[in-house]
């Protein structure tokens, strides 16, 4: 059945961010892909707009498939900066959902950065060795095992190992059924947001401890370069300003939803704001002196502590969590600074 370009627009319009238009097309590892990100956070989605009519063609090809040359396809800089984007994303997604397992550094990260590196190799009419790719991803997560920061490092290693295994999808000359591949795609999703899902509402505290965790890692990185720290904090804070603006007035902000706006909050204000905000947490002046800091987080994880508070549980692990983001946010620069 031809495909029309009209159709093509209206799809990737209405539901390009979780990839309608290219499931259309009969593009499915492009769809995943936008699925799991949004639309390649957005970016993507609004930069394919001019690629839809060449896509479109391709489509409609009804000649006899060519032999795909023995070379491997040219090497791409997007391509290679989209595997490390997402490879990273896959990371996070990881660490908040899974890090509670044994071995996670060395088995669940490394599956997971590899994977999503080898999703962005597959989109198109390119691949990649997925064992290479997730070799080199189980080589490196050890090195740096037990930190946050590897995710970096695997990312890096496994993008570059897929950008040397790159090569043509082979032809194929019938394609799944439209049911069958939505029965795929649907297995990758539920793979995917399952457990984010499961931490997300049932782990709630625990979950948004990861979440500023791992924003702080990002932001962290990033401190070195102001303007784009401050453009990172902008984009991780359009989902909730999103959220607000579809549930202020509905009701909907009770319950585990306190959680992740603490932690918005908290991400609005990373930069001076933030400091200000801790201090406020813990009762004291701008400015106080260490021993006033120590003094008062002391004092407040005593006070708020779930163990102590299981007549008011969900109030306390919130304010618990506040206390020692405050705390951390308060002492990590005068640790940076030499002695």
């Amino acid at each position: 059945m031809a495909k029309r370009l009209l159709v093509t627009y209206a799809l990737w319009a209405l539901g390009g961010p979780v990839g309608l238009h290219h499931v259309y097309l009969g593009r499915d590892s492009h769809a995943l892909l936008w699925m799991l990100t949004l639309g390649g956070f957005g970016v993507g989605w609004l930069w394919e707009f001019w690629q839809l009519p060449g896509w479109v063609a391709r489509a409609n090809d009804t000649q006899e498939p060519q032999p795909r040359s023995p070379e491997p396809p040219a090497l791409s800089p997007v391509r290679f900066f989209g595997q490390v984007l997402v490879g990273i994303y896959f990371g996070l997604v990881a660490l908040i959902g899974l890090s509670s397992l044994a071995g996670f550094y060395l088995l669940a990260l490394p599956l997971a950065v590899g994977l999503g590196v080898h999703v962005v190799s597959s989109v198109g009419d390119q691949t990649s060795d997925l064992r290479s790719t997730l070799v080199a991803a189980f080589l490196t997560s050890p090195v740096f095992y037990g930190r946050a920061l590897a995710i970096l490092p695997v990312s890096l290693t496994a993008s570059v190992t897929a950008q040397q295994c790159r090569r043509y999808k082979p032809c194929r000359g019938t394609r799944a059924t439209l049911r069958a591949r939505l029965y795929h795609l649907g297995l990758a999703y539920l793979a995917f947001t399952t457990p984010l899902a499961y931490c997300a509402f049932c782990n709630t505290a625990a979950t948004a401890r990861y979440v500023a965790d791992a924003i702080g890692t990002i932001l962290g990185w990033l401190s070195f370069f102001p303007a784009l720290g401050s453009f990172l904090e902008q984009l991780l804070l359009l989902p909730y300003r999103a959220w607000r603006l579809l549930t202020e007035g509905a009701g909907f902000a009770a319950g585990s939803f306190q959680e992740w706006e603490k932690v918005y909050e908290f991400v609005q204000s990373f930069q001076s704001e933030r400091q200000q905000l801790a201090y406020k947490v813990l009762g004291l002046r701008d400015g106080a002196p260490v021993e006033e800091i120590h003094k008062s987080y002391r004092e407040l994880v005593k006070l708020w502590h779930p163990d102590h508070n299981r007549h008011r549980a969900e109030e306390a692990e919130r304010r618990f969590i506040e206390v020692q983001a405050a705390y951390e946010s308060l002492m990590q620069p005068r640790k940076a600074k030499p002695a």
